[in-house]
Order: C-alpha cells, then structure tokens, then sequence
C-alpha cells in the first residue's frame, strides 16, 4: 500500500503504530484517528482484555480500516512489558506512549512501586526501552510522549511520595514533568538510530484522568488526540527531536535546560529496568 507522503513523509511499507492507554478517551481518539489514515495498522494496548476487543472492533467500523489489533498487558509493571516486547513479531515504526493513571489514594503494584510513577513515568520509560531494538529496525521511526503544560513538583529524592503526604495532582504534575524530561534523555540517546523522541500536552479533554483530578474538561477526545496524532503521521514528528508542543506548535519547555536533573531522573529510571 503507498502512504500519502504529506502525512508520513513515508512511501511504500504500511506503517505499525502501537498506542498505551489506548481504550481510554484520549487513547482511542488517538487509535482511532491513526487508523482512519492511508497506511496505517494500529495495535492498541490496555489492560483489560473485553474493553480492548470492544474498542478495536468499534475503531475498525469508524475507520474502515480492519488493521486493528490489540494487545493486553499492564504497563506499571515491568515484567509485562518486556514480554510483550519479547512476543512482538514484525516492526514498529511509532510508539505512542499515553497510559496515565491518577488514583486519589496512593497504591503500590505488586512490586511495590507507587501506581502513579509505576504507569506514568516509568511506562513510558521502559516501552521506550523494550521497543528500542525494534524500532531501530524499524527507522525511520518515532515515540510519541503525552504528557501535559500541568507539570511541575518534582522531587528526585521521593519520586514515590514515601515521604511527602500523596496528594494524586502534584503526582500527576510530578509525573508530567518527568515525561517532559526524559524526552529530552531519550531523545539525545535513540536520534543515532533514526529514531524520534517528542512530547505533547494533548489538550483538556473531560476524561477519567481530569475527573480524578478535580477538573472537567473542555474539549473532546479528538481535540484531545490532534497533536499526538499531528507528531505521530506527519513529517514534523520524525524530523523534530527532543521538544514539546502544544496545540501543533512547539513550545519551550522550561524543564528542558536543566541537564543535569534530567541525566539524575534517567539514571533513577534505569535502576528501575532491571
């Protein structure tokens, strides 16, 4: 099948895109928009086996597209992700990296990691990882990171609130921050592959997450999707590297500059991966 080239910058292969979080509103905007696109298959990964197959056959009949797929796996523990990444078959040209979760009370996964840090941070961190010799064979390829503009609060010496009192939004913002972050980490490592790392606040959509937190919402899902989708079809999400945008326009980050932060928050992480 030829890709429409203003959207992928890309002829010839169908282009595999795998998205976390994906029967959560954003999520399935997000699945849902890719597969609506000339070129695409899209494996949607989630926790819960019936919401997934409900999910994947309502994106098949929006979008005409019967490359819709589904994988199950919980993404706060490690151990599930690398056996997905172990069963994988075939290449990943776009890793969409959305999963988030914001519990009022603070949990812990089985292996005793804090959910919130455990599902959005160091997620996004180990499906970069476990994917990386795939979408290397795959490159061009790229990871797609949402986070959110609600960032801030980090504490590298309590990521997990073993100290401070939990409160579910400065985790939330905390865990955002980190995204922003190790962006950048990733990006400077995996650019050498003919790989892509950028991140993105996909707007205020009224979802399970926003209601945990306290807030609304204003817009859709699918305004919600737009810039994930925006950097993961078209040429701006292969050829920038490290930034992060808001609303399709790149954006300073002002977490960006401080590297040395950002190189101690890759190192925790890494001493996570083992």
């Amino acid at each position: 099948m030829a890709l429409n080239n203003q959207q992928t910058g890309q002829i010839g292969e169908v282009r595999i895109v795998l998205v976390t979080g994906a029967t959560g509103a954003i999520g399935k905007a997000i699945a849902r928009q890719i597969a609506s696109k000339p070129g695409y298959e899209v494996v949607l990964l989630a926790r819960d086996d019936r919401k997934a197959r409900i999910a994947v056959k309502e994106i098949s009949q929006v979008s005409g597209n019967s490359q819709v797929r589904y994988e199950v796996a919980d993404i706060s523990r490690r151990e599930q992700i690398y056996a997905l990444a172990e069963r994988w078959h075939g290449p990943l040209h776009v890793l969409v990296n959305n999963a988030a979760a914001s519990p009022l009370s603070r949990q812990e996964t089985p292996e005793g990691i804090e959910i919130q840090f455990a599902t959005n941070v160091l997620s996004y961190f180990w499906m970069t990882r476990a994917f990386w010799d795939t979408l290397r064979s795959s490159a061009p390829a790229r990871v797609v990171n949402v986070a959110s503009y609600y960032a801030g609060d980090l504490d590298l010496e309590d990521l997990e609130f073993k100290h401070r009192r939990y409160d579910n939004n400065r985790a939330y913002r905390q865990s955002k921050q980190a995204n922003r972050m190790l962006t950048v980490a990733l990006a400077d490592r995996m650019a050498a592959d003919g790989i892509s790392v950028n991140v993105c606040h996909p707007g205020d959509v009224n979802s399970k997450l926003s209601n945990d937190l306290g807030f609304g919402g204003s817009q859709s899902p699918d305004a919600g999707a737009d810039t994930p989708v925006w950097l993961a079809t078209t040429p701006i999400g292969q050829n920038a590297n490290g930034r992060y945008f808001e609303h399709r326009r790149e954006t300073h980050c002002r977490f960006s500059s401080d590297r040395q932060a950002i190189e101690r928050l890759f190192e925790i992480c890494s001493d996570y991966d083992v």
